[in-house]
């Protein structure tokens, strides 16, 4: 086990607005038990992956900057173990994620992909949309405001052009639902899953009238599979009738509320699949 040499990549501190010592605790803590079991451990910046200093065969890693992604694939083409894969963050990013859940069938908001220039008010009002949420839509959110609550089409228009003028050329636009948020976090090809929904009991419970808690976690599943997501979380609403929506899908979240046991399931993980490709 001791041969095993890993590279684990820390996520670039403009890409985690609010969340810097959270997203930094979970890979340091996933770090902690890989070296448990034996690996050799090496933590880089992800201004030291595209210096080129990663040589290990085998990388984890939170990153979230075009450039990083580009290097991560290559590697990935060229034989490398990457978890997350470069592929599968870069489906995550907002507009590429909306369109990839809507075409799999995958519960998520009515939405519209637009450019920031364009008007939108007409067909806004033709959908109903009136309450939305608008969200950055070419990479990821490296601040607060790239995600938007507008209470009305005339608001999303003039949210829009601000965004413009900040220089985002594409966004999404969510239809607003009303329920119960709650915050899940998984590891694909495990049975670990963690949520939030206040009337469970995480990780278990048998949840409100109507909410089909094993539903719910097979679809979360189901968007990491068809996301290539191996370590994933998100947000999700739950409706007065039981009914889940997924609004958010995130590539290696916090994991805040369960750091400690997710952080071992992941290394495990990591682990099975390096043996695998072996």
């Amino acid at each position: 086990m001791a041969s095993i040499k890993i590279a684990a990549i820390m996520r670039a501190a403009m890409y985690s607005p609010n969340h810097i010592g959270n997203d930094a605790a979970i890979l340091n803590l996933t770090c902690e038990q890989l070296r448990k079991r034996g690996c050799e451990v090496k933590v880089y910046s992800e201004e030291q992956l595209i210096a080129g200093a990663v040589s290990e065969e085998n990388i984890i890693d939170m990153c979230r900057d075009r450039r990083s992604l580009q290097i991560l694939q290559r590697m990935e083409d060229n034989g490398r173990l990457v978890i997350n894969s470069a592929y599968g963050i870069e489906n995550c990013i907002r507009e590429r994620m909306a369109r990839i859940l809507i075409g799999s069938g995958i519960p998520y908001p009515d939405s519209i992909m637009v450019d920031t220039n364009q008007s939108v008010t007409s067909r806004l009002d033709a959908m109903g949309i009136s309450r939305a949420w608008i969200k950055k839509g070419e990479m990821f959110a490296s601040h607060k405001e790239d995600v938007t609550y507008v209470r009305h089409s005339a608001e999303a228009q003039e949210m829009l052009q601000e965004y413009f003028l900040r220089g985002i050329r594409r966004a999404v636009i969510n239809r607003h639902l009303d329920g119960v948020k709650l915050k899940f976090y998984g590891v694909a090809g495990t049975q670990y899953f963690y949520h939030s929904f206040p009337l469970l009991s995480p990780p278990e419970g048998p949840g409100p009238e109507g909410f089909d808690l094993d539903g719910f976690r097979r679809t979360c599943n189901h968007a990491a599979e068809t996301l290539d997501i191996v370590v994933y979380g998100g947000d999700a609403l739950v409706g007065a009738d039981g009914s889940f929506t997924i609004i958010d899908f995130n590539d290696w979240p916090t994991f805040a509320p369960c750091r400690n046991e997710a952080s071992a399931v992941i290394a495990r993980e990591v682990l099975t699949r390096i043996k695998n490709r072996h």
